[in-house]
């Protein structure tokens, strides 16, 4: 996950490939409630990782709850619909698929069997409306108090002493449909541990929104052996005696709210081969896989079957839509940025339940979207937007919600127009897609192509044991970028040579040493095939034998394309002596970073003593001074600083402090509105 303060997105022009989803959240929340509330073990495979789905389980475990985890699956041995529990504080971040159904759950157990228990979450959530479900609970005689301001979480569940009302009467229990369908879903998942006298009714006032996840809520109650009738959307009956029982091994399926993503993706940036889409298909139970026929109306070509999809661009420009969008309220908004690469007006209505969601999403998709040269009209319960006559280069504000993040990745797909290049996006705070899809930018970027050109490079040049390493990875940390240790390129060069003993003379040979390595960078580590090498690089008669060859233009000749490779999206911070003035002469910003021979001849001691190496500090600064001058004086890219190179000299900076210089440089280079 990109845990940054922003991504920038350089602009995009294809996307092919494969793309595997996470699981459903609303699944997965539910599925784990369920089992939590069931007798004996539930094994949960494919369970959606993210933040919502880790406090459900962080507080499944507070209440009482075994869960193991693996990579593959959860297994959560439940309650049997007894507290054992009776008094606890709960911590729900900002997941309404938790806050609604636990307040709800555990209302009913305490009135039953006593307790207390407090439940909040983040900033937004005691922001988040619950006053229809606290109506609700208390019209059963369940104590829940407000802790903070009233109709909004805080909460405090507790037994009132009295018995639950409705239990053995034809008394309906109302609550209101028109503001949040998590309302019903909560009554729902909870009214089996009350049945215990009779059946107990649900009568929904107004209309319900999003029916769709009220029947994956249907579905699943199923699932776990509670058949619940219902006569249209307007009254739903949990049989008398309802009880959970787990169904031992359940799959979540893929999320096909985050399809909507990659299925706009395809309609969008596929031009050839399709795009697939693992983890949802024809067969989904959830609501959500209707932005199918949304995004086919626009033009998108959809071939699906059981568990997956493949899309691809068919009519370009995309149609404009009008759409009644209650069935898929959160994939709409993929289809507001859908509207961005349209012709006409898009129109989409009944969306009054986006004010209550995360953010205030009618209001922060209309302005984001003006960012970009929309034009954007939105009412109480509907947003038009039309294309952008010029794009603009924007800094997408996201409001700590995950779905504003995702969608709005979209737009770096902006096509050129007339004169008009594209343009990049920014993505201001993208680790909130830790929500539902942590690794969300990760999978994009995995199948968008965009034009090497037009993908963004730093390059930090100096001599050698100025830092330049640890100041390109630091770099490439904060903005999400690729690392490239060019230096690193030249040490394996030499460390294989040396392992197979290839003739130091022959320029030919390390040459084609060169060619075949297979060299990544991973978090900070330097990896040589499946081995970790980082080390290995830094020992003194590696580093003496990569200075020799550095030499060769065999050597370097065979090492460009390499090289070349690694100029990726979302972009490169990319480190060496020719980075700026051979290798990517056309970079955003070249850094040329120096020291005092003295300050890098200290540096590289302490550096080699932590690593348990033995050396001695004047025949350091000698070496170094000697590699400077055969450098600097080599016929093949000699080291020097690029023309239009900004430089640092780091002899009094922390590393810290050069990151900050280099960053408020880019920061001036890359300009958003």
């Amino acid at each position: 996950m990109f845990a940054i303060p922003f991504l920038d997105l350089p602009p995009m022009i294809g996307a092919a490939g494969t793309v595997r989803l996470p699981g459903s959240k609303s699944i997965s929340n539910r599925v784990l409630l369920l089992a939590g509330l069931s007798e004996g073990t539930t094994v949960v495979h494919d369970l959606l990782d993210s933040d919502d789905t880790r406090v459900m389980l962080d507080a499944l475990r507070t209440l009482g709850c075994t869960v193991q985890s693996s990579p593959k699956e959860t297994s959560v041995t439940g309650l049997g619909g007894r507290l054992s529990i009776h008094a606890a504080k709960l911590f729900l971040g900002n997941a309404g698929t938790a806050m609604r159904p636990l307040s709800a759950a555990l209302a009913l157990l305490c009135q039953r069997d006593g307790g207390s228990f407090e439940l909040h979450g983040v900033a937004r959530m005691h922001e988040r409306p619950i006053a229809d479900l606290v109506d609700a609970l208390r019209s059963m005689r369940c104590g829940v108090d407000y802790l903070g301001q009233d109709g909004y979480p805080p909460l405090r569940v507790h037994s009132t002493g009295s018995a639950l009302a409705g239990v053995a009467t034809q008394t309906p229990i109302r609550v209101r449909g028109d503001v949040s369908s998590q309302f019903v879903s909560a009554l729902l998942l909870a009214l089996p541990l009350a049945t215990g006298r009779g059946p107990l009714h649900i009568d929904v006032i107004g209309e319900l929104i999003s029916k769709p996840y009220v029947e994956i809520t249907l579905n699943l109650l199923a699932r776990f052996g509670v058949q619940v009738q219902r006569d249209g959307w307007q009254r739903f009956t949990v049989p008398r005696g309802s009880v959970y029982r787990s169904p031992g091994d359940i799959r979540v399926e893929g999320d096909a709210s985050s399809a909507s993503y990659f299925i706009a993706l395809g309609a969008i940036a596929a031009h050839g081969e399709p795009l697939r889409i693992e983890g949802v298909g024809s067969d989904s139970i959830q609501g959500d896989i209707a932005f199918v026929d949304a995004a086919k109306a626009m033009g998108a070509q959809v071939e699906s079957g059981p568990g997956w999809l493949n899309v691809r661009r068919g009519r370009w420009p995309l149609d404009a839509i009008d759409i009644d969008c209650n069935h898929i309220p959160d994939a709409a908004m993929t289809l507001a940025v859908m509207a961005l690469y349209a012709n006409g007006k898009t129109r989409l209505s009944n969306i009054a339940s986006w004010r209550v969601k995360e953010t205030d999403r009618i209001a922060a998709m209309a302005t984001e979207l003006r960012k970009l040269g929309a034009i954007v009209t939105e009412s109480a319960d509907s947003i038009e937007v039309s294309a952008p006559g010029v794009w603009h280069a924007a800094a997408i504000r996201t409001y700590d919600d995950h779905r504003i993040a995702m969608c709005f990745a979209l737009a770096a797909f902006n096509p050129l127009a007339g004169s008009t290049p594209n343009v990049p996006v920014r993505i201001l705070d993208p680790r909130c897609v830790g929500k539902t899809f942590p690794e969300y930018f990760e999978t994009l970027l995995s199948v968008a192509e965009a034009r090497p050109a037009q993908v963004p490079v730093i390059t930090v040049d100096g001599p050698t044991a100025s830092g330049k390493g640890t100041l390109a990875s630091s770099v490439a940390q904060a903005l999400g970028y690729h690392h490239l240790d060019s230096g690193a390129l030249y040490r394996a060069t030499a460390l294989v040579a040396l392992r197979e003993q290839t003739p130091v003379d022959d320029a030919a040979a390390m040459a084609a040493v060169a060619s075949r390595l297979e060299l990544q960078f991973k978090e900070g580590r330097t990896l040589l095939g499946a081995e970790d090498v980082t080390d290995a690089l830094r020992f003194e008669n590696v580093g003496a034998l990569a200075s020799r060859i550095s030499a060769y233009p065999e050597v370097r000749a065979a090492l460009h394309d390499l090289q070349l490779s690694f100029r990726r999206a979302p972009g490169l911070v990319a480190d060496g002596r020719d980075m700026g003035t051979v290798i990517f002469p056309d970079a955003s910003l070249k850094v040329f970073l120096t020291a005092s021979a003295a300050t890098r001849a200290q540096r590289r001691h302490n550096q080699l003593i932590s690593k348990g190496i033995s050396t001695n500090i004047d025949s350091l600064r000698q070496a170094l001074e000697a590699r400077d001058t055969r450098d600097q004086t080599r016929s093949a890219a000699p080291l020097k600083p690029a023309v239009d190179a900004m430089l640092l000299d780091n002899s009094a900076l922390s590393i810290e402090e050069s990151v900050q210089v280099v960053l408020g440089w880019w920061q001036q280079r890359m300009r958003f509105e």
